[in-house]
């Protein structure tokens, strides 16, 4: 059998993922034990998300509740399935620039340790799966923060023929600038994820992120922003703007087309490939633009207040550039954008995200 091995199967992309290979006839194995509950609280547990794809895929799909950081519990699990695994894709993460700075010890042996775990497991028993790894824009600190900007009445945007004007390239530095505690964890397992591909001749992708989002998304304070926005909207909570006048922009990709890209590069894999992969100029939005398309939707304002400083190593303007990946993978096609995006998210949680849930 062919088996694809997903770490953070429950979560956004980790779900996106388990549904997309078992649907190219792959048995899925999934390793989700929940984290994100113990991060952000209940109303981010990925377990009704674990559930519905038990139901949807039956015996197409197998459930393990290990913690990457357990090196015994997930070498068995290599172990046990060798070189039928054919591709691993690495979603597993603590994801939140504030939740990093309260332990990071916790999140660096996830985001790092727990990825050197994956890879050293790949190595020993399934050395030619494809490694797909999902970093994050972060990874660049808040270097793009030293780009010149210019402020407009909804947004900021890059100065007009600035050679990132159609959006971030992979070409910009890493070095010299503050990541925040979680950005370096995430920097360490992006590196090393190049390095087992380089130093190992193994076959490995670091997508760098912006914005990834989608109706599976367990939607919280912090971390999901488009799906929290449309939450707040919906729960008529109160949500916070953390500086930048609320004009701080982002683009967006749909976990789908996240996938998708999951699938051209395991179809054709690379060794120690970069990408940044999000919405770019196709996808993107501010606060307040969100906000907008948030009240059209539902036709009710957002209920919001303003934090004077913004997050440490927070982005003012993030777009990144997906032609790298595109000029080696030029069939993939971006197909949502941030309206089809929000839209979505309100018709699948119009019956869960109601005032007072």
């Amino acid at each position: 059998m062919s088996v694809a091995l997903v770490t953070g199967s429950g979560g956004l992309i980790g779900s996106e993922a388990v549904r997309h290979f078992a649907g190219l006839g792959l048995d899925v194995v999934g390793i989700d034990n929940d984290m994100r509950q113990e991060f952000f609280g209940a109303e981010a547990s990925t377990a009704w998300n674990v559930r519905r794809l038990a139901e949807e895929l039956g015996g197409a799909y197998a459930h393990h509740s290990i913690d990457i950081r357990d090196r015994d519990s997930l070498a068995k699990l290599f172990a046990r399935y060798g070189r039928d695994i054919a591709v691993v894709i690495h979603t597993a993460a603590q994801p939140s620039h504030d939740w990093a700075v309260r332990d990071p010890f916790t999140d660096f042996d996830v985001n790092a340790g727990g990825t050197l775990n994956v890879l050293q497991n790949v190595r020993e028993h399934c050395i030619e799966a494809p490694v797909i790894h999902c970093s994050t824009n972060k990874v660049y600190g808040d270097r793009p923060n030293s780009l010149p900007l210019v402020e407009l009445e909804s947004r900021w945007e890059i100065e007009p023929g600035h050679p990132y004007e159609q959006g971030i390239r992979e070409d910009m530095s890493i070095d010299a600038c503050l990541h925040s505690v979680f950005g370096a964890s995430k920097v360490a397992a992006d590196v090393m994820v190049q390095e087992y591909g380089r130093y190992f001749g193994m076959r490995t992708a670091c997508f760098r992120g912006g914005t990834l989002t989608g109706p599976a998304h367990s939607a919280t304070e912090l971390h999901g922003f488009l799906g929290y926005v449309m939450r707040a909207n919906m729960e008529r909570r109160t949500y916070k703007i953390f500086g930048y006048q609320g004009k701080q922009v982002r683009d967006a990709i749909h976990s789908s087309d996240v996938v998708s890209a999951f699938e051209a590069f395991f179809r054709n894999p690379r060794s120690a490939a970069v990408y940044n992969l999000g919405g770019g100029r196709h996808s993107n939005t501010s606060n307040r633009e969100a906000f907008a398309l948030a009240a059209q939707i539902t036709g009710q304002e957002m209920i919001t207040e303003y934090v004077e400083a913004n997050r440490i190593g927070d982005h003012k303007w993030w777009i990144g550039s997906n032609e790298a990946f595109q000029a080696d993978y030029p069939d993939w096609k971006q197909v949502y954008d941030v309206p089809m995006i929000m839209r979505e998210i309100y018709e699948a949680n119009v019956d869960k995200w109601v005032p007072g849930a």
